[in-house]
């Protein structure tokens, strides 16, 4: 699977260097930078122990009689196991009755063990050896010979397909319903993390920023980044570095950009913490701003202001991007998802993935409930000139949204 940090860094020109996982990069210089994370405290057994229960007692509500995840986030979070996909099969059978069963390459079985935090089976098969039927026997051995199977919404077609190969007996349907019940409302444990990550993040982008010097290129600072966020007990999930005219491509260009006088530099980073994700993106401008990069800075922030101000518990999700074009289309952009303007949707959700359900999109009926979790990033970008992002993640409360970070005060302390 192509990462969203790979394809960020793919995007933006950045060396191979820059792509590479968090842990093989040096410390950041500087002794003062000290690690936010060392009393940063992972999920415990308990809570993974109460996700099951609660998945458990919908799966009984809804009649379906196993639930089915394969490597991914959502396999994490019910049972503890971090492990990246490939085109080996290890997958996760939890029945509304009766232990967990995973299913796993068996040169891989002592690695999966070492983060399953629930206990149950481990069923492995071998590399000539079929995993769908696997799979099957394990739901026979849980009493289950038919019925409904609820499949996570990310595993993927060829594993649905093989078990359909090998036994036409279950009915399949989606269990997004089921993963959205359990993971949008976030427990105090995982609001901590996201806290931590978010700190972390943030004082990376507050260091980075007093050490840019006129010629750095988007490689050298995302790797700047990088580094600081190790320093600080982060492991770097993206460091997206947009300067001059490359900051109107949301997701970044293949032109090499440099930093002169009067330039544009967008970072957009994040990092995690025992697998919760932060999201911030900072713009501003190095050496003195012109009029125009200004204006858009404050229309910006004030389209930040209006996402939060029209938050509250029981709106629908896609009224706060309605809000926020609303506004821009008085001043001029847009319409719509039209350039110069906002060509995304104004956030998303956020958790152990980067973006996940909820999102502030048009269209999106989730009403906000207290525990969700939010991007905050409704930029305005101008093809050929520059564009400017400032994004911050917040949770719903009982009485409004409270952002994990400072929102950015000006073009000039944008941190």
């Amino acid at each position: 699977m192509l990462s969203r940090r790979a394809f960020i860094g793919a995007a933006a020109g950045a060396p191979l260097a820059a792509i590479a996982a968090g842990q093989s990069l040096p410390a950041a210089p500087g002794a003062a930078l000290k690690s936010l994370t060392a009393d940063a405290k992972a999920i415990s057994r308990d809570e993974h122990h109460a996700r099951l229960a609660k998945l458990r007692e919908l799966m009984e509500q809804r009649k379906v009689a196993a639930f089915l995840v394969e490597s991914g986030s959502s396999l994490e979070y019910f049972t503890g196991i971090r492990w990246a996909r490939s085109e080996r099969v290890t997958l996760a059978i939890i029945p509304a009755r009766g232990e967990v069963i995973v299913v796993t390459p068996a040169f891989e079985e002592p690695s999966v063990r070492e983060t399953l935090q629930v206990g149950g089976d481990v069923r492995p098969w071998n590399e000539h050896e079929n995993p769908s039927e696997r799979i099957v026997q394990g739901l026979r051995d849980r009493g289950i010979t038919s019925g409904v199977l609820a499949v996570e919404p990310t595993v993927r077609y060829f594993i649905v397909d093989g078990l359909h190969q090998v036994s036409k007996a279950y009915d399949l349907i989606s269990g997004d319903a089921l993963v959205r019940a359990c993971r949008l409302i976030k427990s105090p444990a995982e609001l901590a993390l996201l806290q931590v990550a978010n700190n972390v993040t943030l004082e990376a982008l507050r260091s980075v920023r007093t050490k840019v010097e006129r010629g750095m290129n988007s490689a050298d600072l995302a790797a700047l980044v990088d580094r600081t966020t190790v320093a600080l007990g982060g492991s770097p999930e993206f460091s997206l570095v947009l300067l001059n005219e490359a900051s109107a491509y949301p997701h970044g260009s293949k032109q090499n950009q440099a930093v002169r006088d009067g330039s544009i530099i967008l970072m957009d980073c994040g990092c995690e913490v025992h697998g919760y994700q932060s999201d911030i993106s900072r713009t501003w401008v190095f050496g003195q701003a012109n009029a125009r990069q200004r204006k858009v800075w404050n229309t910006v922030k004030r389209g930040q202001e209006i996402a939060l101000e029209t938050a509250k518990p029981g709106v629908p999700a896609g009224a706060l991007d309605d809000a926020v074009r609303a506004f821009y289309e008085r001043e001029g952009w847009g319409p719509d998802y039209r350039l110069p303007g906002l060509p995304h949707r104004t956030g998303h959700g956020i958790g152990l993935d980067g973006h996940e359900p909820a999102y502030l999109v048009h269209g999106d009926s989730t009403p906000l409930q207290a525990g969700m979790c939010f991007s905050d990033e409704p930029g305005i970008y101008i093809p050929g000139e520059f564009g400017v992002r400032l994004e911050d993640c917040w949770v719903m409360t009982a009485t409004g949204p409270k952002p994990f970070t400072p929102l950015a005060k000006s073009l000039d302390e944008p941190i």
